[in-house]
């Protein structure tokens, strides 16, 4: 990226001293090619502002084009996104504005978001919130998300939101013998729950989770897509709510 800029950068330059056909640079002389080099370095070195001004340039151009292709991939994959038939559904499941999440229950980062939307769901009351399960950091984070689905598939979506809760607080190991424990907490049977960890229809629900975030291009978390919009990374409740204050109009 750096040399295609410079070299931009010293087409610009060269163009207000040298006549048009000195541009044809496969057709420079070793000569004319000198002296192209020592008219770049001269203008940049009397004008080094030009960089900084063309980088900015560059950068936001990218991320003009990254905005408009996130668009359209979520548009391309609306249905999936947020009716896809087995993701869990919170917040106010008849709300104005849609917020799914791709999470990782070992993920550091959707830890911290995880207070964070809460705060937004409660303070504002009319998000409908659907989390994607997208364990990508490991045994522990897939073993979390079974156990998880398996819940909500035993025992409904309030049992679900109690142990998705739990294990985004939870800060040591994830095995077998923690969600255990986590399970008695709640008074849910993790036997029934274990039973259901490898039903195909969980196997699916995963598979068919990350193939979603690979058409959208997401390979970390946590990725949030805010109706027609993808916001890859943490982002704090009050910038969260401008957000969805600006959605609405």
């Amino acid at each position: 990226m750096f040399k295609n800029l410079m070299l931009a950068l010293g087409v610009s330059c060269l163009a207000v001293s040298t006549p048009a056909m000195a541009l044809d640079l496969n057709a420079m002389s070793e000569e004319e090619r000198a002296l192209f080099r020592a008219e770049v370095r001269a203008y940049l070195m009397d004008n080094p502002e030009v960089i900084l001004e063309a980088v900015n340039s560059l950068e936001e151009r990218q991320a003009e084009a990254q905005a408009q292709a996130d668009l359209d991939l979520v548009a391309q994959n609306a249905e999936a996104l947020f009716n896809d038939g087995f993701s869990y559904v919170g917040g106010n499941p008849d709300g104005d504005i849609t917020l799914v999440e791709f999470m990782d229950y070992r993920c550091g980062f959707c830890k911290r978001a995880f207070g964070e939307v809460e705060k937004l769901l409660e303070a504002d009351g009319n998000i409908r919130f659907v989390v994607k399960e997208f364990p990508i950091l490991g045994d522990q984070s897939l073993l979390a998300s079974r156990f998880a689905i398996a819940t909500r598939l035993e025992k409904g979506n309030d049992a679900y939101k109690s142990i998705h809760d739990a294990l985004m607080s939870f800060n040591g190991d994830i095995t077998l013998a923690s969600l255990r424990r986590l399970a008695k907490t709640f008074d849910l049977d993790s036997d029934k729950i274990e039973a259901r960890m490898d039903d195909e229809a969980i196997t699916e629900e995963l598979r068919a989770t990350r193939a979603l975030a690979q058409r959208l291009q997401i390979s970390g978390t946590p990725t949030f897509v805010l109706e027609d919009e993808m916001l890859r990374g943490f982002l704090p409740s009050d910038q969260l709510q401008m957000i969805v204050d600006d959605k609405r109009g």
